[in-house]
């Protein structure tokens, strides 16, 4: 047993990890997303990039059985999320260079409304927006809405039942003078009547960026575990799942102590689910 600085001698049991050449992957797969980086051009903070490309482009972005795609989307609407408008351009080119849609990336951003406010939402398009221009891709993107005023509360509901049932709703039922009927219906329409209705992003999809949207805000408990078994409801299974997770955490941090209770009753519910 040896001392290393400060820290006490004790018997510290080894990691069995298999080798990995986490440097030629992450170039690997910067080069998928970025286009192949030219190392001859000089960083203010080299060691610092050397750090991150190599965790999150050679171990995180190989965790889970993810295609890019999907794993770029859930990075959108992370940084989206939290309005890191810089890394959100670089990251909407990526998944335009890994086959993502325009369209595609506009219904993940616009998913991300009811949890982030319209004014975040409208600064996140902006950002997208800009890319697309840069790209030369034409504005406005065709419209995927399939519902009008009239009946976008009755298909909002019959998308969001057979997944959720009533569940919102009671949840709400304590709200006084009957608000929460009112409430209830406008997250109906909103959520499921105005956005799950819309084509672009298929609804399973849609779920997945829910989920991952919400575990990034923290001080969800309630909605992550609604949305972890909604995601089975809409066909999710437990492949991928690690994927999922370690993919949002590479733009958001790794899970703070106090979103650790969250994450583990997901985690139940999630596994009571999948097996019963």
């Amino acid at each position: 047993m040896e001392r290393v600085g400060d820290v006490p001698a004790v018997a510290v049991p080894q990691l069995v990890m298999a080798p990995i050449d986490r440097a030629a992957r992450s170039e690997e797969s910067f080069g998928r997303l970025f286009g192949p980086r030219d190392p001859s051009i000089p960083e203010e903070d080299p060691e610092l990039m050397t750090i991150l490309r190599r965790l999150i482009f050679g171990e995180v972005f190989h965790t889970g059985d993810l295609d890019d795609q999907t794993r770029e989307l859930i990075t959108v609407v992370v940084l989206a999320a939290n309005q890191m408008l810089s890394q959100l351009a670089a990251h909407t080119s990526a998944a335009l260079n890994v086959g993502v849609t325009p369209v595609e990336v506009r219904e993940a951003v616009y998913q991300c409304a009811p949890f982030i406010g319209f004014p975040a939402t409208l600064n996140a398009m902006a950002t997208v927006n800009d890319v697309f221009r840069d790209r030369g891709i034409e504005l406005p993107l065709p419209s995927q809405a399939t519902v009008g005023e009239d009946d976008r509360c009755d298909q909002g509901r019959a998308i969001q039942f057979p997944i959720y049932g009533d569940e919102m709703r009671d949840d709400l039922a304590a709200l006084p003078d009957g608000l929460g009927d009112e409430v209830a219906r406008f997250l109906t329409e909103l959520c499921f009547g105005d956005l799950s209705t819309r084509t672009g992003l298929d609804l399973a999809r849609r779920e997945l960026l829910v989920l991952c949207l919400l575990a990034t805000l923290g001080g969800t408990d309630a909605q992550l575990r609604a949305h972890a078994l909604g995601n089975i409801n809409v066909g999710g299974d437990r492949r991928g799942r690690s994927g999922r997770s370690s993919t949002a955490s590479r733009t958001s941090a790794f899970p703070a102590p106090s979103t650790s209770s969250a994450s583990s009753r997901v985690r139940r519910a999630v596994v009571c689910e999948s097996w019963s």
